[in-house]
């Protein structure tokens, strides 16, 4: 059983859904006074959860400014991807170091997992969940602990990339993207990965 969200951590959750399904705009201002008289709460409390949400890197404070939610500009995406690639791509060498060309049914697991769960996805929110998932199993197969927690960092980050990707796909399509990887990294290794990263940066810049 677990445990009842305090009132900060049911706060960000609300927020966070609403900047994750695009409800709220890049760049909107987040309100504290308006926020706790919206969820009856304190300031204090607003405060707090929007201090979560920034270094989530969903929001940013800035002066004179305030709270406001995170933009996704070319660099945004460029330095995101770029640190994906550090983390993600080496995973991938190390784990096909590791595994060879055919990763045991053990460590695809997870991987396929998350496959059928984004197949079976009704809506985009969801799908951006799993979709992080299916990455965070690709890391996982390197058994590198440091990378793993590194990659798992990236968090509420990762969902947003793909809130912003989404007008490039369908789910139909996000899901066979993702099935040809699983793949392709095993029988082609690293280089697979970066060049699924660099297609999906390509998208979002306009290169």
């Amino acid at each position: 059983m677990h445990p009842a969200p305090t009132a900060v951590e049911r706060v960000a959750d609300e927020v966070r859904a609403e900047i994750l399904s695009g409800e709220l705009a890049a760049d909107a201002p987040l309100r504290e006074e308006a926020a706790a008289a919206r969820y009856g709460v304190s300031r204090h409390t607003v405060r707090a959860a929007f201090q979560r949400l920034v270094a989530e890197r969903l929001a940013v404070a800035l002066p004179y400014r305030g709270v406001r939610v995170a933009s996704f500009d070319r660099d945004t995406i460029v330095a995101l991807q770029q640190l994906r690639a550090a983390l993600e791509v080496e995973a991938v060498r190390i784990a096909r170091e590791r595994l060879g060309q055919e990763w045991p049914d053990a460590v695809l697991a997870p991987a396929r997992d998350a496959l059928d769960r984004l197949a079976a996805s009704a809506d985009w929110l969801e799908a951006e969940r799993v979709h992080a998932e299916f990455h965070h199993a690709l890391v996982a197969a390197s058994g590198s602990p440091r990378i793993i927690e590194a990659h798992a960092a990236l968090g509420s980050e990762l969902l947003l990339f793909l809130l912003h990707v989404r007008p490039h796909y369908t789910l139909e399509s996000l899901v066979a993207e993702h099935r040809e990887l699983l793949d392709a990294v095993q029988a082609e290794g690293p280089e697979a990965l970066r060049e699924h990263l660099e297609h999906s940066t390509r998208l979002l810049v306009g290169e």
